[in-house]
């Protein structure tokens, strides 16, 4: 308690400056003006006194004195109010009450809300302390990480760093600058992004704190800015001010190929992009084991991967320009981007790596490797040119926190070289090896013949092949820890076999969640194994393999059958079996599960969220049988489940999300004496169970209709993909009122449809949000007029056997409304010519898939603009005339380094046939396809001359693993 004299007093009138509208609050209130005393600070009543006009404050003269020095002027000086009793002060009441505790030591909070009025308070009543308080909490909120920075928004953000421009303090557009670069990614995924002014963006993207995943990141949200601000540019273009010098920070030689190459037409952003893909071809010719005598002898800074402390994230993937140098350039000191002396050191480790590993020879004895503790993810799929041996090390000595890698569709990267990888990065918990599924899947193909090329051993590109560890004993004693991976996806890999999966399972034995969907060359034995050894699965996705009875026994079986004395509670688990405790199981495709074993598994799950079933001998009893009551998704197409098992499966899991019931004829079967309105009552219990869920994708198609539609209508509101197929009829009235019924649609797929201009006018027009569009075999009268709006959001779009008028005139218009398509798809536009290959290549510059079949002479005079399209992984080129070069497979995975898949038909051979790549020249190729035809004369020509029609006779497949070349002939048409 204070004690003095009246005279060491004085009464503060602090009156709030927007009378009107504390006027309207206090006769709302009803509170009148108060009297109170800084003795009592600590009792105020705050949420009383701020509803307050005027608060008539007794303070005592001294402590404001040493305390500010506006009241130190005001009441020591030879102004008037030194002398009087009572000051007047117009201010906010909150911001005077939080100054007035500060300057009587009394505890107040700091936020983003009241931080500018007592940053501004503090500087106009010369408070010290409380300017230093403010200054305090900004440098803590701005340098801390985590949760503790998310206090801090994007627009408190913007509105301090203007704040400190108008009061001419340095201190917080520095500190502003240095937050937005650090938490650039959090920054650029809000909508108030496109608000940063232009000199803050400038400073953030300048400052050495900048933390992106990636420079596409980077690139793609300078893009959204610019593209928001394109009146400003106007205004910064007058006044000679070189607005764009923000993509100059841009490292376009980093920046991934397909990203660049689909720039190309950007209206801001064309000449780098330019840039950027002749700089990445020019990296790429190259030799990787040469490429630092590529890189030049001048400043190498803009090839550097943007690293910092706070980076967490490192995404290289689909830079197929990234090497072991540029890697090395990373992750040491910058000098050994300028100083040539120390290059050298780096060439010849680049050179040399083989030979140092087999001496053991430390990296960290070689290089001075920096180290980014904060990396918890490394992209670096599609990267083909990457030393993946190599890489491995130096993530291991850079990014010691490492907890996910993501190596998919790299060939090079060995199945077996897991451990190996497990060991030098100990503590990561998730690694994907994805690559694409072969074609060749028994249950779809019928094979003629086949034979397998071992491949050759590249050492340099290759992971080193390490045997197969012992037992998970031997390994405990070589001092060796089991790994912490518990996320592991495999799909794709046909070079796995049954001894992969048993080292795998002996040191993964954490394994939570295992993909192993198309491994082919896998056993039952070896998947059952697998289950056997690996306690802790809850996720299981197996599509497309020989899953059977052993691996079903696996996953029933007590787990005390498995493991003895353990268990369940020593596990974790809440039942004695795994298949009680799993929450997806994907087994799609596997024909070996008979209906004895889906009822045994179906019977006994009871946590199951995602269950794929597709392609199986599921029967409506094992449905019944089903539990289960947390299913988010369900795909059971093509299976022969009639709509009373499905309504009971939806009955009991209101949370589906995901429903796949394509090509189940039963679910929506009509009797021969039903018409399409009872048929719909038949199967209403059905509908009134669907309305129950909230769908975000639905694929259906025997059977539905609009009335299906419209008993849907509460549960597709939310609707993000829609699929029909053969057997679906919506109906002109359903499919115009589909934008209405789900506006939120983002992919609209439609096989054997009736469609008009009206229709696809209308989806176009009113889906903002649409990106995939395909029309397969629809009925109808459309012309181009359905195309003529502007679809600038749309990446995969499929026209087949739907546009056969579209010539090249129509093309144009086509590739000007999509020009950002990735994916691009058409099937039967016969007026086509050679000419379309320049309109796609232009129009469309960053397609990565390319489906051409029966497009009129595409391809009569051979292929050379369409490969303008750099970033190609996906081309398909059937019967669109005989002029393609017997050597177009080399040639085109020679110009493409993207390109994984080809398919091609003999018929358009110019020289009656294909040469095929060897093991070395194939590049990125993965799987060629070659369909060869045969004549056939066409019975109902009465003419003279008979006409012959090609008719499909074969397919030769070719797929490449990383140990061999399979190549096979099948009857199908893949």
């Amino acid at each position: 308690m204070e004690s003095s004299s009246d005279e060491d007093f004085v009464i503060l009138a602090c009156t709030n400056p927007n009378p009107i509208e504390s006027e309207a609050e206090s006769e709302s209130k009803h509170k009148k003006d108060f009297l109170i005393s800084t003795t009592d600070i600590l009792s105020w009543d705050l949420h009383t006194i701020l509803c307050s006009q005027t608060l008539q404050i007794h303070a005592n003269r001294n402590r404001l004195i040493e305390q500010s020095s506006y009241f130190r002027g005001l009441l020591r000086g030879s102004f008037s109010e030194s002398r009087l009793d009572c000051i007047s002060i117009q201010w906010s009441l909150d911001t005077f009450v939080d100054v007035l505790k500060c300057i009587y030591g009394c505890p107040f909070h700091i936020t983003p809300n009241n931080f500018i009025p007592l940053f501004e308070g503090a500087l106009y009543f010369g408070v010290e302390m409380l300017l230093l308080k403010c200054k305090t909490w900004f440098s803590e909120v701005s340098s801390s990480e985590g949760s503790a920075s998310l206090q801090l928004q994007l627009d408190d953000l913007i509105h301090i760093w203007k704040f400190g421009l108008e009061c001419a303090n340095d201190f917080l557009p520095k500190l502003c600058a240095s937050f937005l670069a650090r938490n650039f990614m959090w920054a650029m995924s809000s909508k108030l992004f496109v608000d940063v002014p232009y000199n803050l963006l400038l400073s953030c993207i300048e400052h050495p704190y900048l933390t992106v995943d990636s420079e596409m990141h980077l690139s793609d949200a300078l893009l959204v800015w610019v593209d928001a601000n394109a009146k400003q540019l106007e205004n910064f273009i007058i006044t000679s001010k070189d607005c764009h010098g923000i993509f100059r920070q841009i490292r376009v030689s980093l920046l991934p190929l397909w990203f660049a190459a689909g720039k190309r037409r950007s209206c801001h952003f064309s000449e780098l992009p330019k840039e950027s893909v002749d700089s990445i071809f020019k990296l790429i010719s190259v030799p990787p084991i040469n490429s630092m005598n590529g890189l030049g002898d001048g400043d190498l800074h803009n090839l550097r991967v943007r690293l910092t402390e706070y980076s967490k994230k490192v995404n290289l993937s689909g830079c197929p320009q990234i090497t072991l140098a540029i890697l090395l350039l990373s992750l040491l000191p910058s000098s050994y981007s300028i100083d040539p002396t120390l290059r050298k050191s780096v060439k010849h480790f680049t050179m040399n790596f083989g030979r140092l590993e087999r001496e053991q020879c430390p990296i960290s004895q070689g290089l001075p490797m920096l180290s980014f503790e904060s990396v918890q993810e490394v992209d670096i799929s599609k990267c083909p040119r990457l030393h993946l041996e190599a890489a491995i090390t130096c993530f291991s000595k850079s990014f010691p926190s490492i907890r996910t890698l993501k190596a998919a569709y790299l060939l090079n990267f060995k199945t077996t070289s897991l451990h190996q990888l497990v060991q030098k990065c100990p503590l990561l918990c998730e690694v994907d090896l994805t690559i694409d599924i072969s074609p060749l899947l028994p249950a779809r193909v019928s094979v003629v013949s086949s034979s397998a090329a071992i491949a050759p051993l590249l050492s340099n590109k290759s992971v080193s092949v390490r045997e197969h560890p012992g037992d998970v004993s031997s390994l405990k004693k070589s001092g060796q820890l089991l790994s912490n991976i518990t996320k592991l996806t495999l799909e794709g890999r046909t070079d796995l076999c049954d001894l992969d999966l048993q080292c795998i399972s002996k040191f993964c034995a954490s394994l939570h969640d295992v993909n192993l969907k198309g491994c082919i060359s896998v056993t039952d034995v070896g998947i059952s194994n697998l289950i056997c050894n690996c306690m802790k699965l809850h996720s299981i996705a197996a599509c497309d393999t020989s899953f059977g009875k052993n691996s079903v026994l696996a996953l029933c079986s007590s787990i005390s059958s498995y493991y003895g004395n353990s268990s369940a509670d020593d596990l974790g688990w809440n039942h004695n079996s795994l298949i009680s405790n799993l929450q997806k199981l994907h087994i799609g495709g596997c024909k070996s599960v008979d209906e004895t074993s889906l009822l045994e598994l179906l019977s006994q799950t009871k946590m199951l969220k995602s269950l794929c079933l597709r392609d199986t001998q599921l029967v409506d009893q094992a449905l019944h049988c089903f539990s289960g009551s947390s299913l988010e998704m369900l795909d059971i197409s093509n299976t022969m489940v009639s709509a009373a098992a499905l309504a009971h499966v939806v009955h009991g899991n209101p949370g589906l999300k995901c429903l796949n019931v394509r090509g189940c004829r039963n679910i929506f079967r009509q009797e021969s004496n039903t018409s399409g309105g009872e048929n719909y009552y038949l199967y209403k219990d059905l509908y009134l169970e669907l309305g129950n869920c909230k769908l975000e994708e639905i694929t259906l198609g025997w059977g539905f209709s609009y009335l299906s539609l419209e008993s849907l209508q509460p549960a597709i509101m939310s609707l993000r993909s829609i699929t029909v197929g053969l057997g679906g009829s919506l109906g002109e009235d359903a499919l115009k009122r589909l934008p209405a019924a789900c506006p939120m649609l983002e992919s609209v797929i439609l096989h054997f449809q009736v469609i008009t201009d009206t229709i696809i006018m209308n989806i176009l027009a009113y889906l903002r949000n649409l990106r995939v569009l395909a029309l397969c075999y629809c009925l109808g009268d459309i012309s181009m007029l359905s195309f003529s709006l502007s679809m600038q959001n749309l990446r995969k779009l499929r026209l087949e056997r739907v546009t056969p008028w579209m010539n090249n005139n129509d093309l144009v218009i086509l590739t000007q409304n999509c020009a950002n398509l990735v994916e691009l798809s058409l099937l039967g536009c016969k007026l086509l010519n050679s000419d379309s290959q320049k309109i796609i290549s232009h129009g469309c510059p960053g397609l990565i898939s390319i489906h051409l079949e029966e497009c009129g002479e595409v391809t009569a005079n051979g292929v050379s603009s369409l490969l303008d399209c750099a970033a190609i992984e996906d081309l398909l080129l059937r019967h669109n005339g005989p002029g393609i070069q017997k050597t177009f497979i080399f040639y085109a995975a020679s110009k493409l380094p993207m390109l994984r898949k080809i398919s091609l038909d003999v018929c358009d051979a110019s020289e009656g046939d294909f040469d095929i790549p060897d093991y070395a020249e194939r590049c990125f190729l993965s799987t060629v396809k070659i369909a060869r035809c045969k004549s056939q004369r066409c019975n109902f020509n009465l003419s003279a001359h008979t006409h012959r029609t090609p008719v499909h006779e074969e397919t030769l497949v070719l797929v490449w693993n990383s140990k061999n070349l399979l190549r096979t002939v099948v009857k199908e048409r893949l």
